[in-house]
């Protein structure tokens, strides 16, 4: 493994900007200082450049096995690391769906042989397969979490068994994270949009309260049973009393995810982009969107995420019933928010807490999220000078489109280190490259 020294880098890390050189060896960042002088088999000149931790996201999509026409780990892990996210939890939604301590280490196995970025997975709940979830607690140290959905979505896993959630809430020793939206609401909705033919009618279907409700019955079986709750991708206004900033994410319980489609597209959007950003749950009113702003900025919403889902041209270009929902979003989503930076939306050490430091530790991931000596040398090296443009030949996901084809970021990102190891490298990934297992200390 070889040896990287960074120069003259304006280091982002724990709320402060220093310039440092840092030097990696070994997969781990050994030493930040002034003027370090080693011998590295690699020197970086970073002067005018930031240098943060990689991008964990904790919430993707990478659709193997069973989906492989759509994406894969290896595809979708390369566009992780040119967009600057170093690490990814993933989904059970896949075909067949992981229900099974065997199907679980099938895609560890696949990740190990083809993920340049690091990776974990989550293990999927159905009704009928609480003893085989429960297994999971045996490797509490090895797995991201349990993932339910309270709400049908792609894949068909709702879990709606009472008896089921409320077992699994008692006693799931690891992180449970949640889809939230009412099946019977959206039901009821369906019913009074009978001719619902475009995605105009998405977030009237799958509303605000079908939202609430949801999220509102996991807090009260999580405060029932001390469970540690996760709830992913919060959409709305109203789901933000659930949540507090009175304690230090470290302490919480019951945390929460926001999404970068969420804080960037309102429903005004879908005149434009169509089934393109169609999602589950839905983008919805622009005073949601504002709301969702506040609470992140003021720590009630804890981590910014993508729930990178990507699906084919051709399947989104189908009539809004049948188009499936999900969006392409990992390879630009640190982009996305370092625009908000330069918009002076929020400042990149808050950038940097909710996509680095926060994922780290909300799910007590080992010597990661951070540069600090001795830890893994997860890092991006952006420059906030030059512009990236989204164009049909840099887009890395397997699907080939993005609903930001066109447009132009007021930022770059020129280097990817995973582990020590050059990832992406002004405009190239090295696909030679191999992420590693997290590990979680709990």
């Amino acid at each position: 493994m070889a040896s990287v020294l960074i120069k003259n880098a304006t280091v982002v890390n724990e709320g402060r900007q220093e310039i440092k050189d840092v030097l990696i060896k070994s997969g781990r960042i050994e030493r930040i200082d002034n003027n370090i002088s080693a011998n590295a088999d690699r020197e970086i000149d970073a002067e005018g450049l930031y240098l943060i931790p990689g991008v964990i996201d904790d919430q993707v999509h990478f659709r193997e096995p069973g989906f492989t026409h759509k994406a894969n780990i290896a595809t979708e892990a390369a566009a992780a690391v040119a967009g600057g996210t170093t690490t990814f939890m993933e989904m059970p939604n896949t075909n067949p769906p992981v229900l099974t301590q065997a199907l679980l280490q099938d895609k560890y196995d696949i990740a190990a042989a083809t993920s340049v970025a690091n990776y974990s997975f989550f293990m999927g709940v159905a009704n009928d397969n609480t003893d085989e979830v429960l297994r999971t607690n045996e490797k509490k140290k090895d797995v991201c979490g349990v993932k339910i959905f309270m709400g049908s979505s792609t894949g068909n896993m709702l879990v709606d068994n009472y008896v089921t959630l409320n077992r699994l809430f008692s006693e799931s020793e690891l992180l449970i994270a949640t889809h939230c939206e009412d099946e019977r609401v959206i039901k009821a909705n369906k019913e009074k949009y009978p001719d619902a033919d475009n995605a105009f009618f998405h977030p009237l279907i799958r509303d605000v309260q079908a939202c609430f409700e949801s999220s509102f019955s996991a807090v009260q079986l999580a405060k029932q049973h001390n469970t540690r709750l996760h709830i992913l991708h919060i959409s709305t206004a109203k789901e933000l009393q659930l949540f507090t900033n009175m304690f230090p994410l470290e302490d919480k319980r019951i945390t929460s995810e926001v999404c970068v489609h969420h804080l960037h597209f309102t429903a005004d959007d879908y005149a434009r982009y169509g089934n393109l950003i169609k999602c589950n749950p839905a983008i919805k009113a622009p005073e949601n969107r504002t709301a969702l702003w506040e609470a992140l900025l003021d720590d009630r919403l804890d981590i910014i995420a993508t729930d990178h889902a990507p699906h084919t041209w051709d399947e989104k270009q189908l009539p809004y019933q049948q188009a499936p929902s999900g969006v392409p979003l990992i390879q630009h989503s640190l982009l996305l928010m370092l625009q908000y930076v330069k918009e002076g939306k929020f400042s990149i050490e808050k950038l940097v807490e909710k996509m680095a430091h926060a994922p780290a530790k909300c799910f007590q991931i080992e010597n990661r999220g951070y540069i600090r000596e001795g830890y893994f040398a997860d890092l991006v090296l952006v420059d906030m000078n030059h512009n990236t443009t989204v164009t049909k030949e840099n887009i890395l996901y397997k699907c080939g489109w993005s609903p930001f084809e066109g447009h132009q970021f007021p930022a770059a990102i020129r280097y990817t280190l995973v582990n020590g190891d050059i990832a992406y490298e002004n405009g190239r990934v090295n696909d030679t490259v191999r992420g590693q297992r997290l590990r979680f200390d709990r």
